[in-house]
């Protein structure tokens, strides 16, 4: 919902979109493209994960000689920095492999005549393997990388106001009495992180998703601040906040799983570190 509310053309709100893709493309359209992400999403979310925290310590560690010591706000604050610079060169790919097949009209059908793909409703991909590697041969890395510019100016703020908001709605739902926050304190403030972090970084989610569905069929935008005027042109100053609404109500759950998962996953490895050391 959210690539064709944000790229295509015709959705109108997230209602509009939902009746449009189900009487367009039934149940199945609702999950196009979605194999490539749920293939990479643990690599990409440890790999983020782990180089926030690890950024945490190294500097806890530089400035305080302890690494065990609680981060100050700057710490995490240039922790999140480091950590959206890394999630663009793994997202990157992962995102227009996703995009480029949510923005195709129709599945793709084995048939005797030969497709014409830079005609709008046929099928370009037949699936993400054939995505990336057809993208890859035509377009080359700068193809795979296309909207790398705006996905970094989404994902470093966006992960800013992504943990920084955690870390302190945490602190502040946690009593002052326990050592470490209980599972619903970091489920709920992952939560609100998870919104806060999708609603505010959606103007250039909206402009990413326009970069990388573009190139299906045509070549419409030569980059970001040319996407970013075309799109403001023609359609105004809404158009940045299209998907606002799914973006927030997906931000939630996804994010509270997220940081539930992370959080336990610390304290395990923490317990199993102290119950082997002699």
């Amino acid at each position: 919902l959210q690539t064709r509310l944000q790229a295509g053309q015709g959705y109108g709100n997230t209602l509009s979109c939902v009746l449009t893709v189900y009487r367009n493309e039934s149940v199945a359209g609702f999950f196009k493209g979605m194999s490539f992400p749920l293939a990479s999403i643990a690599v990409y979310s440890s790999v983020v994960f782990g180089v926030f925290s690890n950024t945490q310590r190294l500097l806890s560690q530089l400035r305080h000689g302890d690494p065990s010591r609680t981060p100050a706000l700057v710490d995490v604050a240039l922790a999140s920095i480091v950590a959206g610079f890394v999630s663009v060169g793994i997202g990157t790919p992962v995102d227009l492999v996703k995009i480029r097949l949510q923005m195709q009209t129709q599945p793709y059908i084995e048939a005797k005549v030969k497709l014409k793909p830079t005609v709008p409703g046929f099928p370009v991909y037949r699936g993400p393997i054939h995505c990336f590697r057809t993208v890859l041969q035509k377009e080359g890395v700068a193809g795979i990388y296309r909207g790398a510019g705006a996905m970094l100016l989404r994902d470093v703020p966006g992960y800013c106001l992504y943990f920084i908001p955690y870390t302190f709605f945490c602190g502040w739902i946690t009593p002052d009495e326990c050592i470490s926050p209980n599972p619903f304190s970091i489920w709920l403030a992952g939560g609100v992180a998870g919104a806060i972090s999708w609603a505010t970084a959606t103007p250039m989610d909206v402009v990413k998703s326009r970069l990388q569905a573009d190139g299906v069929y045509l070549n419409k935008y030569k980059g970001t601040l040319d996407c970013i005027s075309q799109s403001y042109q023609n359609e105004g100053l809404k158009v940045f906040f299209r998907g606002i609404t799914v973006n927030t109500v997906r931000g939630f759950p996804v994010s509270s799983a997220m940081f539930l998962g992370y959080e336990l996953s610390l304290k395990a490895m923490k317990r199993d570190q102290t119950e082997t050391k002699p």
